[in-house]
């Protein structure tokens, strides 16, 4: 049987019921940089007696659904704020229990070298979901192209604006499109590690900003649901995940081997206790 599974959005939860490796601890994914770095760890898992499932989901909806529906035992694809604005939407039973990789974002352009560049009423591509659209809003006002109400911060909208002086058309995109969408717009809201996936390492470290690194909100999360929070299979993953220098090779990697696209805000929580 195979230990890593695709799962088309519309079919996920049944896929995975006929699919799953009876006894396996369950991880959800997106495919990309975070998938490689859980199944590194997976496989060191089942090195050491602890069969692990890697399921890939190509939307960011699906694996909270099948988490709550208990067809997952954790999930590893969302940060604090994306997890917080799903369970306010869907009152699932979600919690996050550890930290992972902090991946940091960027306003990329194919078309433009620097952020002076861009024509009035030029084509912004930002996520459509909340929370990555708000956190995208924040860096292009720190980029000094838009101002948005006070005190909103990452929670802002496209209403949210309140100042635009260059005319700047917002697009609203799926955000695991927005890699796609950066060739079709002036401007585009993106995850480096996207581009070292879709073979772009070099266009990946060349962002005209940066989000910061500290902002450990944005912490990718590994996620179970409230009843099996303290399950001590997932306890030994996220250790073997966290304490391998594997993975931590892999993240590398993943990040053209560029420590200023990522942190792993875990270690530094460790050195603080």
């Amino acid at each position: 049987m195979k230990n890593k599974t695709a799962i088309p959005a519309l079919a996920a939860v049944l896929a995975l019921v006929a699919t799953s490796a009876f006894g396996a601890v369950k991880i959800g994914v997106t495919p990309g940089a975070l998938a490689d770095s859980i199944e590194v760890a997976a496989r060191e898992a089942r090195e050491k007696g602890l069969e692990v499932e890697v399921v890939e989901f190509s939307d960011w909806t699906t694996p909270n659904l099948a988490l709550a529906n208990g067809d997952l035992d954790a999930n590893y694809f969302q940060h604090q704020a994306f997890l917080d604005n799903a369970v306010k939407e869907t009152g699932y039973e979600l919690k996050s229990v550890a930290l992972g990789i902090l991946p940091n974002i960027g306003l990329y352009s194919e078309k433009h070298v620097s952020l002076e560049a861009l024509p009035d009423g030029a084509r912004v591509a930002v996520a459509n979901d909340p929370v990555n659209q708000g956190r995208g809003l924040v860096l292009l006002q720190a980029a000094g192209l838009i101002a948005l109400r006070p005190d909103v911060g990452w929670k802002a909208t496209l209403d949210d604006i309140t100042a635009n002086p260059r005319n700047l058309q917002f697009v609203e995109i799926e955000g695991p499109q927005l890699v796609r969408a950066v060739s079709d717009v002036d401007l585009a809201q993106g995850y480096p590690a996207h581009y070292v996936n879709a073979g772009r390492d070099d266009f990946a470290g060349r962002a005209l900003l940066y989000s910061g690194l500290d902002d450990i909100h944005f912490a990718i999360r590994f996620v179970t649901r409230v009843d099996n929070a303290d399950d001590p299979e997932i306890a030994e993953f996220i250790r073997i995940y966290q304490s391998s220098q594997a993975v931590r090779d892999r993240i590398d990697a993943s990040n053209a081997h560029n420590p200023a696209l990522y942190s792993l805000p875990w270690l530094s929580q460790t050195a603080a206790n």
